[in-house]
């Protein structure tokens, strides 16, 4: 078991005698903040925080670091407050160990929840200090380690979320010595059984492949030293999960799996990485397509190599990685990679860790994000995890920079990556300059260009296709306030039509009487209640006689609700708040009436339709409408056709409603008799001259006898 004291022996080689001392002093008070406590294995709840902070000076933390892992237990676990450690160990520290201190004074009745609420807590620690992330990995790898001790379901529980979201993240953060530790341990925590078998089929077979091994082994070495490069081969173990996970996902067998042998040639200069590629493709040949050059073009945590596979001697399938001395490093440690924790112009001029580090904070930055547009946390964890692919495809812009998207991506993902409003109002795409749906996916290499148009917004069809984390929660959070605004518009419109009938508006109300109506009716803030009203859960003239009978006008002064003459526009860009009725289908040019329906907002009718005749001259349920001058856009209607039996008269009749501009939705027909079709065309025009000029276009046919608008 390690002590302090072998923990000070391993910091004396890169941190200052000072730094040293700090961190001593951070572990003591630790030692008696848990002093009586003790973990599920027996041992003293000290060695925890202890062995948290090995793990990170394994990795050349700095010493703020190692003092959040003694210490990130004891908000949590003992009654010392946040404001005390601030004190004693500076403001820095006590925000790194409130960061990763889970939420304990609020009770969840789901562990879900309770899960989603400490991440988003820690999310939002992250974005004002990475190290917070790191301090937390290496305090879940030693949970991992310390499994044993927990119930199966538990140990069940926490492995998942960790596979979930802390191993994606080592692996997002380029974290590689503590990625595959968190996933070997996770997937013996998830699936002890078939972990077993699996480690033990790979010990049964480790004997037998060490001589093809050390062969191939030599063959690059000989290869490598013969062309007098600098350069040292390894053997690359495999893992068991990607061994799990590859049987699963290619449907392949043990043996086949196991059939590929993994190398990594470490050497000193990228333009050696070169040199040794074209080297061991002249000794043994590429399999063609499967050659990758992440060095040219990195992956989005900064991991550089080049991969490619070969056929070796007697067809063995070979994988090679090569890579640079620091290259190597980075692959390990990611962000970690000879940590110093500095300003944005320090990090810059440390080259690839500089650059290593800026990704990071990109990432955490693109978190924060999500997690403001987030309706709540278990929204926002399910974002999180959307946001951990493993792969990536790059493509250009049109200006030629490379973009970084997930597998899977499509151009909406792409339009979002550039900006937010460019995502909000994207109508098509031209990928390769051609233009392409918005739900193609996107292959590496392409080049992607976004076509926006002003008034275009988000579809809620996107959602079924979109693979980034930053287009699915942009989407939701413009849907969710498009749902809320369209109410609270359409509410001020029909409280100032009401209004009219005392000649005032809602703006010249006083804001105490706005004040004193709200904490009457109950409702929280002015949208509440115009909402309220929108959706026709409340009715406008009724809020007008409140807030007017709050001035003082007595009963026998009040106007009547007919006495507001003036009618609401409709434009037709109202949203989803107006809608038009399916029995009578209006369109523009059409006398119509307004339906304040409960929950739904306004439904358009003729004024003249029979559903509405009870209820036509009650102004608290229908509001005087008329189409505004500028009205846009295609309005259902539904014509019949009365026309003799001929072949081919459904296709002349599609024809010439295509030729006069209209949308063809729906067709059905019915016999009347032997001679007699009745033909129904469900179709959008743009106003009732459009639907005249598509009649008498239908009129033209000959066998035609009669035409006239469907109402119900």
């Amino acid at each position: 078991m390690s002590t302090i004291e072998d923990l000070v022996d391993r910091l004396r080689g890169y941190l200052k005698p000072e730094e040293i001392q700090q961190v001593r002093r951070a572990y003591y008070f630790a030692e008696q903040a848990h002093d009586g406590q003790r973990r599920r294995s027996g041992e003293h709840y000290v060695t925890h925080p202890l062995a948290v902070a090995t793990i990170l000076a394994n990795m050349h933390m700095d010493h703020q670091s190692l003092m959040a892992a003694m210490l990130h237990d004891v908000i949590e676990d003992t009654p010392v407050t946040k404001d005390a450690l601030a004190k004693q160990f500076g403001d820095t520290v006590a925000d790194l160990v409130d960061g990763v201190s889970k939420l304990t004074q609020i009770h969840f009745e789901d562990k879900a929840l309770a899960q989603a609420e400490n991440f988003q807590k820690m999310a939002l620690a992250m974005a004002k200090d990475i190290r917070v992330i790191l301090v937390k990995l290496a305090d879940r790898l030693h949970n991992m380690r310390t499994l044993g001790a927990l119930r199966p379901d538990k140990k069940r529980r926490i492995a998942r979320e960790t596979l979930d979201i802390y191993s994606p993240i080592a692996a997002r953060l380029g974290i590689n010595t503590i990625r595959t530790e968190l996933e070997e341990l996770g997937f013996a925590g998830m699936h002890p059984m078939r972990y077993e078998r699996l480690k033990r089929a790979v010990q049964s077979v480790r004997g037998n492949r060490k001589q093809v091994i050390r062969e191939i082994q030599n063959a690059l070495q000989t290869c490598i030293d013969d062309e007098e490069l600098s350069g040292k081969v390894f053997g690359r173990e495999k893992h068991l999960l990607s061994l799990y996970r590859k049987m699963r996902a290619r449907r392949k067998s043990f043996s086949e799996v196991m059939d590929v042998y993994g190398f990594r040639i470490v050497t000193d200069k990228v333009d050696t990485c070169y040199r040794i590629l074209g080297a061991i493709h002249n000794l043994y040949k590429p399999v063609p397509g499967r050659f990758k050059d992440y060095i040219a073009i990195p992956k989005a945590n900064g991991y550089q190599s080049l991969h490619t596979s070969l056929i070796g001697m007697n067809g063995i399938p070979i994988e090679v990685q090569i890579r640079t001395r620091e290259m190597e490093s980075m692959a390990n440690n990611g962000i970690a990679a000879h940590w110093l924790y500095k300003s944005e112009q320090e990090e810059s001029a440390k080259g690839m860790t500089g650059a290593s580090h800026a990704r990071a904070r990109q990432w955490v930055k693109g978190l924060l994000e999500m997690q403001q547009r987030a309706g709540n946390s278990l929204e926002f964890i399910e974002h999180v995890k959307m946001d951990l692919f493993p792969d990536e495809v790059y493509v250009f812009t049109p200006k030629g920079d490379i973009m970084e998207l997930p597998s899977g991506a499509t151009a909406v993902d792409f339009a979002y990556a550039v900006h937010t409003d460019v995502g909000n109002s994207c109508v098509a795409a031209r990928i390769n300059r051609r233009l392409s749906p918005l739900s193609a996916h996107l292959e590496s290499g392409q080049s992607v260009e976004v076509i926006t148009a002003p008034s275009a917004r988000p579809n809620l069809a996107w959602l079924s296709f979109v693979a980034t984390a930053k287009a699915r929660s942009a989407i939701r959070h413009y849907l969710k306030n498009q749902q809320r605004a369209e109410p609270v518009s359409l509410g001020k419109r029909l409280l100032n039509k009401a209004l009219d009938a005392f000649d005032k508006q809602y703006d010249d109300i006083p804001k105490a009487q706005i004040e004193a109506l709200l904490k009457e009716f109950q409702y929280e803030t002015e949208q509440d209640l115009l909402d309220a009203i929108g959706l026709g859960n409340r009715m406008a003239f009724g809020v007008a006689r409140a807030l007017i009978g709050q001035e003082g006008n007595s009963a026998e002064q009040e106007p009547t609700p007919s006495q507001g003459n003036n009618k609401l526009a409709i434009s037709g860009t109202e949203g989803m708040v107006t809608s038009y009725a399916r029995c009578c289908h209006p369109i523009p040019g059409d006398p119509v009436v307004g339906h304040i329906s409960s929950g739904r907002g306004i439904v358009i009718h003729m004024d003249t339709c029979r559903n509405i005749a009870d209820i036509r001259d009650d102004s608290n349920r229908c509001v005087p409408m008329d189409w505004s001058e500028g009205v846009t856009g295609d309005f259902t209607v539904v014509l019949r056709v009365e026309a003799e039996h001929q072949k081919g008269f459904i296709a002349s009749l599609a024809a010439l409603i295509t030729e006069a501009d209209a949308n063809i939705e729906k067709i059905t027909t019915e016999e009347r008799d032997a001679r007699l079709t009745m033909v129904n065309i469900e179709m959008g025009v743009s106003n009732r001259v459009h639907l005249a000029k598509v009649m008498r276009r239908i009129r033209t046919l000959t066998n035609v006898s009669r035409i006239s608008r469907a109402r119900r």
